[in-house]
């Protein structure tokens, strides 16, 4: 069984600052890839930002420059730093990795159950 839990979600005004984390824990043998993915109402979620186990990482245009996505592959963690909030990042925001389970021969994605992201005007 594999999980991946969120955090840091909430209300903050435009401009504000959130952090995100995301845990993954379980039968776990490694990590490829984690990301954040985000899903505004009546919209298709849509990529935020990727990371891979080396650290090379890929943003969204709409927030480059604004947020840091980093990963402690020690504790299976990857964290989403948002800056300059705008009330367009107004979504739910889902964690994303690629995990190679114990006894699996290849990887699958797995998704946290998503955090609300409110920012007003």
């Amino acid at each position: 069984q594999v999980q991946l839990v969120e955090s840091g979600g909430g209300l903050v005004q435009a401009g504000g600052s959130l952090r995100l984390s995301c845990a993954a824990s379980g039968s776990i043998t490694s990590i490829n890839a984690m990301g954040w993915y985000r899903q505004a109402p009546g919209k298709q979620r849509e990529l935020v930002a990727t990371i891979t186990s080396g650290g090379s990482t890929n943003y969204a245009d709409s927030v480059k420059g604004r947020f840091t996505i980093s990963r402690d592959n020690a504790e299976n963690t990857v964290y989403l730093q948002m800056n300059s909030l705008k009330p367009e990042d107004t979504a739910v925001y889902y964690c994303n990795a690629e995990i190679l389970r114990r006894g699996a021969y290849r990887t699958l994605p797995y998704w946290g159950q998503g955090t609300q992201v409110t920012v007003s005007s």
